[in-house]
């Protein structure tokens, strides 16, 4: 028994010293008189609203390994999304929609099947635009998923002119959220009855939000060097043709394989058949 709390002192301390690790008991942060998002003043005076609010802040606070890798994962992933949001003219605080949906992990894949940062079912994104095929699955291009993102995210704001019924409806879609402002003779989403993940949904936003921007408040301490910092690419290749081994291509440009699919996750096999001559931009990633 002393060997084992000998141990685990050890660790802790080690722990600590890196700043790995939140404080050993932190505290949620209070509930806010109000959480601005893009360009929306939330508050939170109503009982459920602050009790919907006081939940998702508790949950960011305790879910520590999920909540450590979502705030490494942030640089990373927000230098590549937030320049095409605001080229696209979608606010900034949308991205805390995508940290919702994939924990801000491009690999993910949920129970039913969507994928990518943004998770969208292979229906939804071919809608979009996207391609879901054997060799190519673009919800895990970061930059065609975040397009295919923002043409839903203006289309639902046409629609309901409220950013926190937009993201109900992301996680919802637009068919489920309109059916019930019009039953429920509501406006907004935050006023509606809703299945309890969607209630859940928008409110989680809003935790990510005030999460990722201060997570001191939540007892997490990290510098600079332990986020996952973004590397730009060494160059980007366009293809128009098939490539027959991506082994071989990868070789020929410089860097391993393994490489080549971390940096193009939509590359989903070993080639690039490619018949109709479609022009792919393929990142060669500095090694």
């Amino acid at each position: 028994m002393k060997k084992i709390i000998l141990i685990s002192a050890l660790v802790l301390s080690f722990a600590t010293a890196r700043g790995q690790m939140p404080n050993r008991h932190p505290e949620p942060p209070a509930v806010p008189d109000f959480v601005d998002f893009a360009g929306d003043r939330i508050t939170f005076e109503r009982d459920d609203l602050y009790e919907r609010m006081d939940r998702e802040l508790m949950t960011f606070t305790y879910m520590h390994t999920t909540s450590s890798l979502m705030l490494k994962r942030s640089v990373r992933c927000f230098s590549m999304v937030v320049p095409i949001l605001k080229q696209k003219g979608i606010p900034e605080d949308l991205k805390y929609l995508m940290t919702i949906e994939s924990n801000l992990d491009p690999k993910a894949v949920s129970v039913t099947g969507a994928a990518g940062l943004w998770q969208f079912t292979k229906a939804t994104a071919k809608q979009y635009g996207l391609e879901v095929s054997e060799e190519v699955d673009e919800r895990y291009n970061i930059e065609k998923a975040t397009e295919a993102a923002c043409k839903y995210l203006k289309s639902a704001y046409a629609k309901y002119g409220d950013w926190m019924t937009v993201a109900a409806s992301y996680n919802a879609g637009m068919g489920g959220i309109s059916r019930r402002l019009t039953e429920q003779k509501e406006e907004s989403a935050l006023d509606l009855y809703l299945p309890e993940e969607t209630s859940r949904y928008m409110f989680r936003v809003l935790a990510a939000k005030m999460f990722i921007e201060h997570p001191e408040k939540f007892g997490y301490r990290m510098d600079a060097s332990q986020l996952y910092s973004y590397n730009k690419p060494e160059k980007v290749v366009t293809v128009t043709g098939g490539i027959p081994s991506l082994v071989d291509f990868a070789k020929d440009h410089g860097v391993s394989y393994a490489a080549l699919k971390r940096a193009n996750l939509w590359l989903r096999s070993d080639k690039l058949t490619n018949p109709g001559g479609k022009a792919y931009q393929i990142i060669i990633p500095r090694q």
